[in-house]
């Protein structure tokens, strides 16, 4: 297929792209030079061609809040900063459940389990180690949602033992790329989270990671952390826009350091980069797009979403969000999700055959 467009730059991604070759670091930060509407039209054209025309919706249920010892500089959960949330253990996994159920019903595909900690241990923590796992069993047998979980660094055993519970994705966000990965967090590394990522993956979970725009990256480090995402391999890239937290080190902004034009560049490329996973708009994105903005993403090639509240701040109800995704054209997901753990784990480590894979596939629709 050869995409129709007098600007070449575009144009030969979008065909290799479409071709099931990969583009590189070169030529995604020339697309975001790119014009703007020319560059979502393309992303766009792609997303057409290797998704399903629709959006996939996730919820989470903030299962363990605040206290958290690390010291993420967007995170109004960090021990460090004085954000005057309200902080609470592990919920009762009864109540996991309920909150599951209900983004059930209001049309999510999936439904995450998010702590605030360094990670759930098994060792250091077992009774809550015992509950985390009990949760993921209720919500797994009397929920008909995939099951995904954000618990902090994981080791290979707990890793295995989450998969082997029926954890299907495993969410651990890389937030930046690893240049500026120092200036937003401290008391942990890139590679602790590279680590953590590979593990999940190994153990047949698929990954949901993704980043935080707008904390002052450069655009070669958005670039940098999609190229980073695509060496581990991600079936969901959630894109969060930074909304500054009062008492966060960034908190002090009044808005994330990206402009609107940049974001739907970026959405854009984060497509090219990554044909085939569902590039997920998530956290930030009511405060910095205004309600009739936020079609925009799914124009330039976002096919996912977070729909409901955050886990410290408020976010929209699945009514105004199906209205989001019908006026970009397209229809929110209501298939039932396949998952083959299996599929995962022969997929690690040979993430560019996967892709091609999904490409061929498609050709043959």
């Amino acid at each position: 297929m050869v995409y129709e467009t007098d600007n070449r730059t575009i144009a030969d991604a979008v065909d290799r792209v479409l071709e099931g070759e990969t583009i590189d670091r070169t030529d995604a930060i020339a697309l975001l030079a790119q014009p703007v509407e020319e560059l979502a039209a393309a992303a766009d054209t792609v997303r057409a061609r290797l998704g399903d025309g629709t959006v996939d919706a996730c919820s989470i249920v903030n299962a363990k809040a605040g206290n958290c010892a690390e010291d993420c500089g967007f995170c109004a959960q960090s021990a460090h900063f004085d954000t005057g949330i309200e902080t609470h253990g592990f919920l009762d996994p009864e109540e996991i459940l309920a909150a599951a159920k209900r983004a059930e019903a209001d049309g999510a595909q999936r439904f995450g389990i998010v702590v605030a900690e360094k990670g759930v241990s098994k060792e250091q923590r077992p009774e809550e180690w015992a509950e985390v796992l009990r949760a993921v069993r209720l919500v797994r047998d009397e929920t008909d949602v995939e099951i995904d979980a954000s618990l902090g660094l994981l080791t290979q055993e707990e890793a295995n033992i989450l998969a082997e519970e029926g954890l299907n994705h495993y969410n651990h966000n890389i937030e930046t790329s690893p240049r500026y990965f120092d200036e937003i967090v401290s008391t942990h590394d890139f590679e602790d989270r590279l680590k953590t990522l590979r593990r999940a993956k190994n153990a047949g979970m698929d990954l949901c990671a993704g980043v935080i725009l707008g904390m002052g990256e450069t655009p070669a480090d958005r670039v940098d952390a999609a190229l980073e995402l695509r060496k581990i391999g991600v079936s969901s890239l959630p894109v969060n826009i930074l909304n500054p937290i009062e008492g966060t080190p960034l908190g002090d902004r009044e808005s994330a350091a990206i402009s609107k034009t940049d974001l739907i560049k970026t959405i854009a490329v984060y497509r090219l980069l990554h044909p085939t996973a569902r590039v997920r708009l998530t956290g930030g994105r009511e405060v910095n797009l205004a309600e009739d903005e936020q079609h925009w993403p799914f124009e330039a090639g976002a096919d996912g979403l977070l729909t409901g509240d955050y886990l410290t701040t408020g976010g929209q109800d699945a009514a105004t969000d199906i209205e989001v995704i019908e006026d970009a054209g397209l229809e929110p997901n209501t298939a039932v999700n396949e998952f083959d753990p299996e599929r995962v784990k022969r997929a690690a480590g040979s993430d560019t055959d996967a892709v091609g894979d999904a490409i061929e596939s498609s050709a043959d629709d």
